[in-house]
């Protein structure tokens, strides 16, 4: 009934010894498991805020110091000005502002109630939940603090406000980063299975042999799957405005700009991969290796200011991260190009890097 089965066997494991694409079967998981084993972080921490602080005095000290306390909040700079503060919170540079008015501390010397307002980025609903508990809390307990432990009096009152999303509905914060996923995913992975598919066929010594330079060979494969990657972004976008409701507060034709720049560090990518791969199964998991932190570390899920330093720095290597934070600057925030620039500057460059490391690559490969 078996005959047959060792001599088989051991054909199959010579095969699995000598195949290159083997040489990931152990290093992936154990990659990804000890990546996002410290990554992962549903706690919501260290968020970066921004103080407006009209008071200067001690009693205001006191209380950025109590906000800090608390992990909730990190304050990364100060401003000076209401409209200071809009711009900070739209452009993404924070996600929380406070602003403490002129007599703060005269209210409170004076027995009477001081109040302190909380902005909040409400387009990560569950971060946001947790930033309004936080700030409605602190402000509870500050008031009991002050008056002796009773609740008599609520010397303190912090009003926080959500913008941006104020009835915390999920779909608006996922949908925009689902987008940025989903288009990276599908330009990876065709592009990374183009160039070894022809390789596995035979067809690439025959595109040699034709009076195509290899340059215009990489753009004649990248610009067919530019022009889908367009039209999915097209796609995507009128499906998460009439399906899901999420409306675009930004400009459209803006987003789609920088949709167009984001295709080329994504198409690059998957290139490299290309040249790199000797097979396709081999191609299927360098990008399956390259997707996964781009799910999991480019903010799309858990927040990254939550995340282990090292991590976070990591975070910054993954051009979804700053596609995800364009696309809900511009659909959420309604933030413009003076606001999200130096992402689109980022995103350039990876597309450049990753454009001039193919093409290296390629040549090598063929010569």
């Amino acid at each position: 009934m078996f005959r047959g089965l060792w001599p088989v066997m051991r054909k199959e494991i010579l095969h699995i010894r000598r195949d290159p694409a083997t040489r990931f079967i152990f290093t992936i998981p154990l990659l990804e498991l000890l990546l996002f084993g410290y990554a992962i972080e549903m706690d919501v921490k260290n968020i970066s805020t921004v103080v407006f602080d009209l008071d200067q005095q001690k009693e205001s000290r006191e209380l950025i110091k109590e906000f800090e306390s608390t992990r909730y909040f990190r304050v990364t700079g100060r401003v000076y000005s209401d409209q200071e503060l809009e711009r900070a919170i739209v452009s993404g540079r924070a996600k929380v502002g406070i602003k403490i008015p002129p007599d703060y501390s005269q209210q409170l010397l004076n027995g009477r109630q001081a109040r302190v307002q909380v902005l909040i980025d409400g387009s990560d609903s569950t971060s946001a939940l947790r930033l309004l508990q936080a700030s409605q809390t602190l402000g509870f307990l500050k008031s009991l603090k002050k008056a002796g432990f009773t609740t008599e009096l609520a010397t303190v009152d912090v009003r926080p406000r959500l913008l941006f999303n104020p009835n915390l509905e999920s779909a608006n914060f996922f949908v925009p980063g689902l987008i940025g996923v989903i288009l990276q995913l599908v330009t990876v992975f065709l592009t990374a299975f183009s160039i070894v598919r022809e390789r596995e066929r035979g067809t690439m010594e025959q595109l040699l042999v034709t009076p195509v330079s290899k340059e215009g060979l990489i753009l004649g494969k990248l610009l067919p799957y530019c022009a889908i990657g367009f039209m999915q972004t097209g796609l995507v976008l009128l499906v998460m405005v009439v399906l899901f409701g999420v409306p675009i507060h930004g400009s459209v034709s803006l987003l789609l700009l920088l949709s167009g720049i984001f295709l080329i560090p994504a198409l690059g990518m998957g290139i490299v991969i290309s040249t790199f791969a000797g097979n396709q199964g081999e191609a299927m998991q360098m990008a399956v290796m390259v997707m996964l932190p781009s799910i999991l570390l480019s903010g799309f899920v858990f927040p990254r200011e939550s995340m282990p330093f090292v991590i976070y720095l990591l975070s910054f290597l993954i051009p979804a991260t700053y596609y995800i934070e364009i696309l809900r600057g511009i659909i959420l925030r309604g933030a413009g190009w003076s606001a999200l620039w130096d992402e689109a500057l980022v995103l350039l460059a990876f597309g450049v890097l990753f454009m001039v490391l193919s093409a290296i690559r390629f040549k090598k490969r063929l010569g």
